[in-house]
């Protein structure tokens, strides 16, 4: 196998502001090009560039050298970091057309997606170890999805629902693109070109590392990973659909692996939650963390309160049901992780079941809860309503493969790469593909 080469979605908009820094030829035209340029969607699907119409556009650099700058980047889309940013990128620069908006894609070899995954994903001063294994597991849940993306319709974020009139439980997993193979933000991937500044350990990850990945049983690991998984790993089936691939299990995120409690017993979970136990991701290393990940400082154990006018109207906003006054959030199930997969919202005008754990998240929040791993307080209860709620919760994120807290601190006391990855997904080995 030969390194692949991908595309990846970084920005749509009606109007896209860029800079070519460096010599563009421009396909389909024989122009070549740099500096500030706009283009503007117009209706029947065309791109005004330079006065002219096109279907599409591509911008090819002279040479490596060459970068391209797109304003208005949106990173962390839907989530409480979410925020808009310049981001420079190497290789080339598609432009086409969705609907009404204009659709920006990287082309760009996978190794090269990687360096700015890595350093997107995680800080690049971060332990080499650490970033060897981010390497594999990215590498690795690329090149499984990408029989996926290729030729699927669909390229919004959809959802997958149950519902009847007491429940409604919907996941959103990494859905098909079918304009480019993957997107930069969370949905995703995080990919900021090289927005990020690389160091000589990034480099040093992706070379020891070219090609591996890890397989499980002849096929390539979808190798999720969240940011802290909380003391716990989360099973799959939590999260997305009902499977659960041996090789993301639950585990405890710690020396002794197989020593963790039974959190889908309710009495248990709260006792967890309520307490700190040890674990890989306690300890917060901010050297791992990119400049708005370390805004979190809370993310192991961690509380939010709401009066009962602000819950009502959040859950009614979020939702789009209006359950009246909230009575009682109680919990219907939960994972191995103690994450809450179903959660019962009981109203003063009607209950309702939802789920699985991000829509959980979702509701809860302006933006997410940082896990569904929580128990709720309710406090100054009058004539049967609480007039105030405390939610005390656990990790950041859905908890399910690697933690990439629990990874940076086993990178830090000494761990290798490969001991850290096999620490997370069990059973899988780790090959070299090109």
């Amino acid at each position: 196998m030969t390194e692949p080469r991908i595309e990846v979605g970084i920005l749509h908009r009606k109007e896209i502001v860029f800079r070519l820094n460096g010599k563009f030829s421009v396909s389909p035209s024989d122009i070549i090009t740099e500096g500030e340029h706009k283009v503007i969607c117009l209706s029947g699907n065309r791109i005004l560039w330079n006065g002219k119409e096109y279907d599409s556009l591509m911008f090819i650099p002279e040479n490596e050298n060459c970068s391209f700058d797109l304003n208005s980047v949106t990173i962390g889309v839907d989530f409480h970091w979410e925020r808009e940013e310049t981001q420079r990128f190497s290789g080339i620069l598609k432009l086409i057309t969705d609907d009404t908006e204009i659709v920006a894609i990287n082309r760009i070899a996978l190794e090269k997606y990687l360096t700015s995954v890595i350093s997107s994903e995680m800080s690049a001063s971060a332990s080499l170890e650490l970033l060897k294994a981010h390497a594999v597991i990215s590498r690795s849940w690329l090149l499984a999805q990408l029989p996926r993306f290729n030729g699927k319709p669909g390229n919004k974020r959809a959802s997958n629902k149950r519902e009847n009139p007491d429940e409604i439980v919907c996941w959103y997993d990494r859905e098909d693109h079918f304009l480019f193979d993957v997107c930069a933000d969370d949905h995703c991937q995080r990919y900021q070109g090289i927005s990020k500044a690389y160091t000589p350990a990034v480099r040093e990850a992706l070379e020891a590392t070219r090609g591996e990945v890890l397989p499980y049983e002849g096929s390539i690991c979808d190798a999720r990973f969240s940011k802290c998984c909380g003391g716990v790993v989360e099973e799959f089936s939590s999260c997305w659909e009902n499977i659960n691939p041996p090789y993301l299990t639950a585990l405890r995120d710690d020396k002794n692996e197989k020593d963790f409690p039974d959190l889908k017993n309710e009495d248990t979970a709260r006792q967890w939650i309520y307490t700190s136990p040890t674990a890989f991701c306690k300890k917060i290393l901010s050297q791992v963390l990119n400049n708005y990940d370390q805004e979190t400082t809370d993310f192991y154990r961690w509380s939010v309160v709401y009066s009962q006018s602000e819950l009502a109207h959040l859950i009614h906003e979020k939702s789009g049901i209006d359950f009246g006054e909230i009575i009682d959030l109680k919990p219907i199930e939960r994972g191995t992780s103690g994450r809450l997969v179903r959660l019962q919202i009981q109203g003063s005008k009607q209950t309702l079941i939802i789920g699985k754990e991000l829509e959980i998240r979702r509701v809860l929040s302006p933006s997410h809860l940082y896990s569904s791993a929580f128990v709720v307080e309710r406090e100054d209860i009058q004539n049967g309503i609480p007039q105030r709620f405390v939610i005390h919760g656990a990790g950041w994120g859905h908890g399910v493969g690697l933690c990439q807290i629990g990874a940076a601190v086993m990178g830090e006391q000494g761990y290798p790469y490969r001991e850290i990855l096999l620490h997370y997904f069990v059973g899988a080995n780790i090959e070299k593909l090109y």
